[in-house]
């Protein structure tokens, strides 16, 4: 007979639901996750790109990675500085292949999913979340199901008010581009409020960029401009994949009693850079313990405890405020391109998660200033 009575229930199977899955189920509860896509990495809304913190802690399969030590990053006119930093770098992955191979983890750990199977809601009844329309039930709900997460709005949790609006394509590897490098473009009249990228992964690339919304991504403009620097293959139109980031920060409040927010949903994303897997991966296996120490040992609210352990992102969310509301335009960010100073600043934000908060930084900070 299927069972109906789990420990805890996670709606939405990405990484963040999964990594939480997986954690929960090794400490021996019961676990379900809810999907509603048919299968995983139906839909995929990230870059998938992974930092060496995460790689090195996380262990993906390598045949899913490309790895890139190099930054190249680009004014409006195309005037670039490369960056680096000792023994950093990143994963370009096949972040459909690598969703997969999580989900297959998360079922070898004991716990099981769900998919194609929507969250319709639940009812509380004697001590229980009860799913809608369903007699399966559970102690404790958690919602990883995206940034306009039906949990949240369910339970009159918060929710994400601020978004990046972003869009991403795969290519053929244009000849002349840098396999060794990210590729990232400042333009303010093209990508506003955030940045353009070309990605080298395991057999394509992928373009793709992203804007403040309400304002909506022209990626066919962005082509255009790619394509006079670089053969880009436009004759076959690629499926695009589009979605919204959240970027305002931690959703208030993203807990209750028996209720977690996780992931998007819960606007644990960098405001600045929009990373989410880092979070995701780290904060999910986070949230699985703490949630374990309560239902097994009557521990603390789960929520309340996480809160303690969550980034602030003072820094970066004080750089997303400027980026938002000074008038940066494209004459400043090319003179900007050669300064030292600028270079700083940008070896911090793309070596470094915690940004200035980080000893680390300051060290490569430090080094950088006495090299120039």
């Amino acid at each position: 007979m299927k069972n109906t009575t789990h420990d805890v229930i996670l709606i939405g199977a990405g990484f963040a639901g999964l990594a939480c899955a997986q954690t929960l189920a090794r400490q021996g509860l019961q676990v379900m996750v809810q999907e509603k896509n048919p299968w995983p990495g139906t839909k995929i809304h990230t870059t998938g790109i992974l930092v060496k913190e995460l790689a090195e802690t996380w262990n993906p399969p390598a045949r899913y990675c490309n790895k890139i030590d190099q930054v190249r990053l680009y004014s409006p006119n195309m005037d670039y500085l490369d960056l680096h930093a000792p023994d950093y770098y990143f994963l370009a992955t096949d972040t459909r292949s690598l969703l997969r191979w999580h989900a297959e983890q998360t079922i070898q750990s004991g716990a099981s999913i769900r998919y194609g199977s929507i969250y319709n809601g639940s009812e509380r009844q004697d001590g229980y979340h009860v799913l809608a329309r369903t007699e399966t039930r559970c102690r404790y709900l958690i919602g990883s199901d995206g940034s306009r997460s039906r949990v949240a709005r369910q339970f009159a949790l918060g929710r994400n008010q601020q978004f990046l609006l972003g869009v991403e394509a795969d290519f053929q590897p244009p000849a002349g581009l840098s396999p060794k490098h990210l590729h990232v473009f400042l333009d303010q009249d093209l990508a506003r409020g955030y940045i353009a990228w070309i990605v080298p992964g395991i057999r394509d690339v992928r373009i793709g960029m992203a804007t403040r919304a309400p304002e909506p991504p022209d990626f066919d403009r962005l082509l255009a401009k790619l394509s006079r620097h670089w053969p880009i293959d436009t004759t076959v139109k690629p499926v695009r994949r589009a979605g919204l980031i959240p970027c305002g920060g931690l959703v208030h409040p993203f807990y209750t009693e028996s209720v977690l927010l996780l992931g998007d949903a819960a606007g644990m994303v960098s405001p600045l850079t929009a990373g989410g897997i880092h979070p995701a991966i780290h904060i999910g296996e986070q949230a699985g313990q703490m949630v374990a120490e309560h239902l097994l040992h009557q521990g603390e609210n789960p929520g309340r405890a996480l809160r303690r352990e969550l980034p602030r992102y003072y820094f970066k969310s004080s750089l997303r405020y400027l980026f938002d509301h000074l008038p940066i335009n494209n004459r400043l960010y090319d003179r900007l391109i050669s300064k030292p100073y600028f270079r700083l600043l940008a070896q911090t934000l793309f070596f470094h998660h915690r940004g200035l908060l980080s000893a680390a930084a300051w060290r490569d900070i430090i080094n950088l200033s006495l090299e120039t």
